[in-house]
This record gives structure tokens, C-alpha cells and sequence, in this order.
């Protein structure tokens, strides 16, 4: 038998779901609904199946194709050339239709009994029968009026409540004798409920209307009818044939779908193909998640719709909303109930969607935004892929292979083709994959490569003068606990990090892809450079030379499961020094139990009756110390030890710090007739710092700079000057920092959206002009024997506020104050612009 499936809709009343999705591909349960009609019609056995096609219609003939694959016919009917409405375009096809024919929309979902309708039609010798139902409100519904018989008296489409006059809707599904398609003329728009039936009726021809008093349809017209098909799918009121495995009563699993062990899933559920769910997920009832999805630990699912490739990650919270393809959901965000998120978008960290807010695709929301209205314009991106540690991002979602094939390309191209670089990475898998996309991109454009392989950044930094390259780019596992993202970093010549102008260029130059590819005897080749860890050790070793230990010091090394081949202990042992090592192997991963971690470095520091103990991350470019006690020495006391230890040696020296350290420095720089130098808060400032004359020593927060070695961040180098400096005369580390002053700090930070940085900044100065306040970077105002530094994030969506005093309380008062005086201004900006 033939039947006729409709699925010309755009579905404009479900955007944004179906801004690039015609209504009929839209999921239910992880199938396109046209999907589930096909399997409708195969089970009456309608094996030749004609689809009307109008809005993007190749996405469906690439769903469907020839239908063999579902155990159908299909064929294609597209009206290409103007719409021709519901009649219209089934007149197109009247060469085919010889017999009794069904007709059914494919973007409703139903469980109908189609064989008895069918009967139904035979029975009464109907020429046009239409499957009516019952809803409670039919008002946007053609209403059908009958007789005692089934014969139709009356109907209208879409009454208004006036009009209202039975309950009884048209379901969208005929049955019709194909002569009834010459009432109709040729290539003209006709509407069967508008044009064709009421012919039917004029000319007293049977047309009789079939109750379907059992089975199950739904509209999906709208978004609350979307997600209400997919409860009640769930809820067993429609029976579908679901592309899962149910696994226990309730419970439906894709194959290749790993749940952990503590995941808590309340049943009636949906989790599709090759699907991950981490650890302590809640998963609640009526949820529905898509194939190709992540999962995070401890993210909050409840009764979300998730479609295929999404990604949530840890402690995200999802409400009763739903997500379109592909969509990342970063850290901590929260969607709220009746949220519709387009495909693609990417929600930053800590962002909330507000209740019924939509969300058009391909947005980027930034972090720690409240959406409250629906965006449909614009971007929302952020503002350039660069930050703080070159072009950062969660592995496989924010940075993807071919992300980095691109960027590297775009890098290359702005070296020039025929000149080299540096490439080098840490240990990690990660490293080892990205580097490996990056590399790809760097040679396609004639650009050489001098290859590193698996170096700590430090050696790379202190080597790369020597290589007679252009620049160099590192890429390593981004230095937090949960080791979740990746970071591309870009040197220049000398071992620093770029300046922001080579960094605009390279993101111009990826933005546009305006670059040649090298031709085949263009292509870049890669070296590998010899004695490059050898350099660095000689290097290494020179640097402390003048400073020769006079006692024995004991340093525990604990590498934090990131490095397996490890040179500081030996280059300690060349000085005398004794290191026990922990932790010295690559684990893949989050860094698990890290607080037990850290008792049990202090524990061993303890035992051993260590001088002190380090725990190196960062690649080796930042080191957290516990001193002989077991003690964690804070990073702001650390800065002001070296300083200490530094200026003692040389006197009358210069340390370079950003506008955020302490004036803790200035006081301990004083004991030795040194110099400070504050910088901006970037990296690359302080880097440039170092560089100047007459300056020993820069560094901030666990990272330090030695600028008689090389010009970069080192940890290696930190762990053996302490030592040293340690080893020349009885003093303990802790005495060192009981000698300081007294320290005073308190540091918060708040949202502010990129865009309102400039502004943030103009309205402090209005407000802030009659004060004693300096602007080195952001704004730092000077009171009562103390300071507060309002300072927008170079590359985060945030303001920090650092504060510094003669007491914790003033320090914490002057917090409250100026986030008060922040948050205000802003409001009332963003209130006189709305």
C-alpha cells in the first residue's frame, strides 16, 4: 500500500531547534520523528512511501535515503520552485497514487491504529476519511463535527473560542481515494481542510470521520509539546520502537555507554549511544540524553532533553530544559526549567539561563553570565581565544584537533614559509595528541620544525635562544586539579610569551584564513635538535655556582603524578643537596584526593626530618613549599622569602612583581637598600621586567624568574636556589618567615561582562579621580596606610579586588566596600542603557 508523508514544515514555533532542521528531523527519544512515522506506516504494512519535501529537504533524503534500510520504499516529492500547500503538493504526485492512499504528517507523533482506519474508510465506502481525536482544547486544532454515522457535517480550522463547537480535531491523517485529485488543479497552492474538502462537502460525496478513541498523538508544534512527547513517551502513553537496550524496567542504555559506579539514575530514563556519565551524577526521571554525550561528575540532570554530542561538565545543573546538538555546558552553569539552547552554543563557567529563555545557535555565552532574556543576535563570544595561558580550553570541547590543526596553520602563517620554530609539550597524552595536530598545521604551511618532544617548559625557555628559531609553542595539560583542559602557548624568539600584538596576529590571521598552503616541495620538515636537556643542566649549574652549600639539605620533590623522567634530583645531588622524590609518573586525568595528597608530602617532610619540601606543577613552572614543620608557606610569604634571600646576597639589587603583590615586598626589598619594580598583572609584563637592568629576581604566586639563567618561569631552579641559599648558613625556612612583617591580604573577585571592562574602568576614575589612586593596571586606590587594587581580568569575564593593609578587617571591609561600589555602578549603567 502507498501512503503520502508530509514533511515540507520548518517548525519555526520550535525554534531554535529547527533553525537549520526541518521540523520532521527533529528528535523524539533520540529519533527523528519522520522516523517514527516510518516505522508507523511499516507496521500497516505501507511499504511505498512518498515524501513531500519543502524547507532543507536534503537532510532528510540523507536521513531516509531509499528507506531500504528501515524495510520501505521512499521516494521524494519537492516542491522547489514555491510552496504549494498541503493539497497542492499532493496533486503533484497523482501519477502515482492509483488506489487507496494514506496521508500523515511527519512531524506528529502517534501510536494510531492505522489498519482500522483503513477498514473503517473500506466500510463505509468513503472517498475521503480523516482520523479525528479528542483534546481538551481544540483551539489550535481543526475541529470536526459528524453525524451519528462517522459522515463529517461540519468543520473549521482553528477556531477561536466562539467558535468552538466540539472537541473532536483533525489528527493531520486521510485516507483517500485518488480520483479525488482531480478536484484540484495543477502546480497551484491548495490546502485540503481550506480547499479540497469543502469541495468534497459541496458535491454531497461521502466523507466520513474516523474517532481514534485509543492510541496516543501529539502535535509537537511548540516547546512545551516537545518536551511533554518525550514525558509521556517515557510515562508509556505512546508506543514506540526506541533504538536502545531496555536494561532494567524504566531504564533504556545505548551500546558503548559507560556509567560509573555512582551514578544515581531515578527511572523512567534515556541515555543514548556511546554515552559517558561520570561520577556522582544525579540523573533524575524523565530524562532523555542523546548519543555521543558527556556527562562530568557531579552534574545534576533533571528532566533535561539533551540531543546527540553534547557535553556537560562537572557540577553543571540541568532543569526541565532542553540542549540542541553539540552544545557545551562549561563548569557550573545552570540551565533552568523550559531553556532551550540552539545547537552549538558554548555556555561559559558558572553561567545561569533563566526560565523559558532560547537561545539561538552558535552563541557563546561568557562566564559567569545570567541570561534572562532570549539571544537571538550577536554572538556573545568572547573576545579573543587568547588568555592568560596562550589559547586554553577543555580538551576534545573548547580545543579540538582540528581547532589546533587550524591554529597552527594560522601561527605558521604569520612566522613565514621557510623559517622554523620550536615545538615541545609535557608528558601527557594530551600534549602528545595536540601537538601532534598543531605540528600538522605548522608544516602545511612551509614552516619548519625544531622538535622538543616531551620537555618541561623551563628547558624549552632557557633553550630557545640557542635553536635560531622564530618562536616556539608549548603545549601542555592546563595547571589545575581537575586537568581537564589543554593550553597552547606561544614563545617568541627569546623564550617569553608573546606580546599581545603577535597574538592579534595570529588570531587575525585565524579568524580569516587568508593563508597559502605550501605546495609539495614547500612542505615543512621536522628536526630534532641534540643536547638540548644537557645545555640546560650546564646552564643549570653555572648559575649557582658562586653560591657553594656550607651543610647538608634535605629537599622532599613531589611531581604530582605529571612528569616520569625528572633532572632536578640529580642536578641537586651535583651540589650536595639530598632530594627524595614523590609522585615522579605520569597519571592521566584529574588529580584525585589532592588535599590527602598534600598531607602526605607534609607527612613525609616531617619524618624525614626534611630542610622543606616542594610540590612542582605547571610543567615545572610553579612550586608550592612546606617548610621543615610541615607548614604550607602562602605564595604571597614565598614571594617575600626569595626577596629576602635574594636582596641578602645583592643588596642594592632590583625584584620586579606585579601591582598586586603585597607591599609586604617594598618593606623586606628596604632591609637591603633594594629596588621594586611593579609590572601590569600579564605575564609577558613581568617577564619583560626581568629582563632590565640590575634585576635578581621576579615572581608571583609560586612562580619565579631568574633572570641571570633564562628569561622564563622555573620551578627546578626555584627548588635548588632555596636549597642553596638554605645550605649557606643554620637558619630554618621557617625562621625566614617569621622574620617577615606582618601580612595583610585579601583577595575577591566578581562578574563583569567583557564588553563593560572600558566602561567599568571610565566610571572608576569619575568616581575615583579625587583620590590617591595610581593606574599602572586597573585602579589602585591608596587610604589609611593601605591599598585596593580594582583590577578587570585581562581575558576572564570577571574584576578582581586585592587588598592590602595594617589589619585583616581593614582588608576585608575594603573588599566589601569596593565590591559594593562595583556591583552598583554597574547596575545602574547597565539599568540607564537598557
Amino acid at each position: 500500500m502507498k501512503a503520502v508523508l508530509m514533511a515540507g514544515g520548518s517548525g519555526t514555533r520550535l525554534r531554535p531547534l529547527t533553525c537549520d532542521l526541518p521540523k520532521p528531523m527533529v528528535p523524539i527519544m533520540n529519533k527523528p520523528i519522520i522516523e517514527h512515522i516510518v516505522d508507523l506506516l511499516k507496521q500497516h504494512n505501507f511499504s511505498d512511501i512518498y515524501v513531500t519535501l519543502y524547507y532543507l529537504p536534503q537532510l532528510i533524503q540523507n536521513h531516509l535515503q531509499d528507506g531500504s534500510q528501515l524495510g520501505v520504499n521512499v521516494h521524494y516529492a519537492l516542491e522547489e520552485e514555491k510552496p504549494l500547500g498541503t493539497a497542492g503538493c499532493v496533486k503533484n504526485i497523482e501519477q502515482h497514487l492509483d488506489d487507496t492512499f494514506l496521508i500523515i504528517s511527519g512531524d506528529a507523533l502517534t501510536d494510531f491504529d492505522l489498519g482500522k482506519a483503513l477498514a473503517f474508510h473500506k466500510a463505509k465506502g468513503s472517498k475521503a476519511t480523516i482520523v479525528l481525536t479528542r483534546v481538551e482544547n481544540p483551539l489550535e486544532f481543526g475541529v470536526v463535527i459528524t453525524d451519528d454515522e462517522g459522515r463529517i457535517q461540519r468543520f473549521l480550522e482553528k477556531p477561536s473560542s466562539s467558535e468552538v463547537f466540539s472537541d473532536t480535531i483533525n489528527t493531520g491523517i486521510y485516507i483517500l481515494e485518488p480520483e479525488l485529485l482531480q478536484m484540484l488543479p495543477p502546480n497551484e497552492e491548495k490546502d485540503f481542510s481550506k480547499d479540497l474538502f469543502p469541495q468534497i462537502l459541496a458535491q454531497g460525496l461521502p466523507m466520513y470521520g474516523y474517532v481514534a478513541e485509543e492510541g496516543y498523538w501529539c502535535d509537537v508544534g511548540n516547546l512545551t509539546a516537545y518536551r511533554k512527547a518525550h514525558y509521556d513517551v517515557l510515562a508509556g502513553k505512546v508506543k514506540l520502537q526506541l533504538p536502545y537496550t531496555e536494561q532494567e524496567p524504566g531504564l533504556w542504555v545505548g551500546e558503548g555507554t559507560t556509567l560509573e559506579p555512582s551514578v544515581i539514575i531515578e527511572k523512567p530514563a534515556v541515555i543514548g549511544h556511546n554515552t559517558y556519565v561520570g561520577k556522582n551524577v544525579r540523573i533524575s526521571a524523565d530524562t532523555v540524553l542523546g548519543d555521543n554525550v558527556i556527562v562530568a561528575q557531579n552534574a545534576t540532570l533533571k528532566r533535561p532533553i539533551v540531543w546527540n554530542g553534547a557535553n556537560i561538565e562537572r557540577n553543571a545543573s540541568l532543569r526541565g530544559c532542553v540542549l540542541g546538538k553539540s552544545v557545551i555546558v562549561h563548569k557550573e552553569a545552570q540551565i533552568l526549567e523550559g531553556a532551550v539552547i540552539g545547537d552549538g552554543c558554548r555556555l561559559g563557567e558558572g553561567t545561569v539561563v533563566k526560565p523559558e529563555v532560547r537561545i539561538w545557535p552558535l552563541k557563546e555565552i561568557e562566564p559567569n553570565s545570567v541570561a534572562s532574556a532570549s539571544i537571538i543576535w550577536g554572538s556573545g563570544a568572547l573576545q579573543s581565544i587568547f588568555g592568560e595561558l596562550g589559547v586554553a580550553g577543555t580538551v576534545n570541547t573548547d580545543i579540538t584537533p582540528e581547532l589546533a590543526v587550524k591554529l597552527g596553520a594560522a601561527y605558521g602563517a604569520t612566522i613565514g614559509m621557510g623559517k622554523s620554530i620550536a615545538m615541545s609539550r609535557d608528558q601527557s597524552a594530551t600534549g602528545r595528541l595536540f601537538s601532534r595536530a598543531f605540528a600538522s598545521g605548522v608544516l602545511s604551511v612551509g614552516v619548519h620544525i625544531q622538535n622538543l618532544e616531551a620537555t618541561a617548559l623551563p628547558v624549552v625557555r632557557a633553550q630557545l635562544p640557542s635553536l635560531d628559531v622564530s618562536g616556539g609553542v608549548h603545549i601542555r595539560v592546563a595547571p589545575d586539579l581537575s586537568r581537564e583542559k589543554v593550553s597552547i602557548e606561544f614563545l617568541d624568539a627569546k623564550g617569553l610569551n608573546i606580546a599581545p600584538q603577535a597574538e592579534k596576529k595570529i588570531e587575525a590571521t585565524y579568524q580569516k584564513e587568508d593563508f597559502r598552503r605550501a605546495r609539495v616541495m614547500e612542505l615543512g620538515e621536522i628536526q630534532y635538535p641534540s643536547r638540548i636537556m644537557e645545555k640546560y643542566q650546564e646552564g643549570f649549574l653555572k648559575y649557582l655556582a658562586p653560591h657553594e652549600p656550607t651543610r647538608s639539605v634535605k629537599v622532599v620533590l613531589d611531581y604530582m603524578f605529571q612528569v616520569s623522567q625528572v633532572i632536578l634530583p640529580n642536578l641537586l645531588g651535583k651540589r650536595n643537596l639530598d632530594a627524595v622524590v614523590l609522585n615522579a609518573h605520569v597519571n592521566e586525568g584529574p588529580l584525585r584526593d589532592a588535599e590527602l595528597l598534600e598531607s602526605q608530602t607534609r607527612d613525609v617532610v616531617k619524618a624525614l626530618k626534611a630542610d622543606f619540601g616542594v610540590r612542582i606543577d605547571a610543567n615545572g613552572e610553579r612550586l608550592t613549599v612546606i617548610d621543615e614543620r610541615g607548614e604550607l608557606i602562602g605564595f604571597q610569604q614565598l614571594l617575600a622569602v626569595f626577596v629576602q634571600l635574594f636582596l641578602h646576597k645583592n643588596p642594592g639589587k632590583k625584584v620586579a612583581v606585579p601591582v598586586m603583590a603585597p607591599s609586604l615586598i617594598e618593606e623586606v626589598a628596604a632591609r637591603y637598600g633594594g629596588e621594586v619594580i611593579r609590572t601590569k598583572s600579564t605575564t609577558r609584563a613581568l617577564m619583560d621586567a626581568a629582563q632590565e637592568a640590575d634585576v635578581v629576581l621576579a615572581g608571583y604566586g609560586g612562580q619565579f624568574i631568574f633572570p641571570g639563567f633564562h628569561a622564563g618561569f622555573d620551578a627546578m631552579m626555584a627548588t635548588a636556589a632555596l636549597a642553596t641559599l638554605l645550605a649557606l648558613d643554620s637558619k630554618k625556612l621557617s625562621a625566614y618567615v617569621s622574620d617577615l612583617p606582618d601580612l595583610y591580604f585579601a583577595h575577591t573577585q566578581m562578574p563583569c561582562p567583557t564588553a563593560l571592562k572600558g566602561t567599568l574602568m571610565r566610571l572608576m576614575l569619575e568616581r575615583y579621580a579625587e583620590r590617591d589612586i595610581t593606574l599602572l593596571d586597573g585602579v589602585k586606590v591608596h587610604e589609611d596606610k593601605g591599598w585596593t587594587l580594582i583590577l578587570p581580568d585581562p581575558s576572564k569575564p570577571v574584576v578582581h579586588f586585592y587588598s592590602n593593609g595594617p589589619t585583616q578587617s581593614f582588608c576585608d571591609s575594603k573588599q566589601q566596600q569596593y565590591r559594593s561600589e562595583i556591583e552598583t555602578m554597574l547596575r545602574e549603567y547597565q539599568d540607564a542603557n537598557e
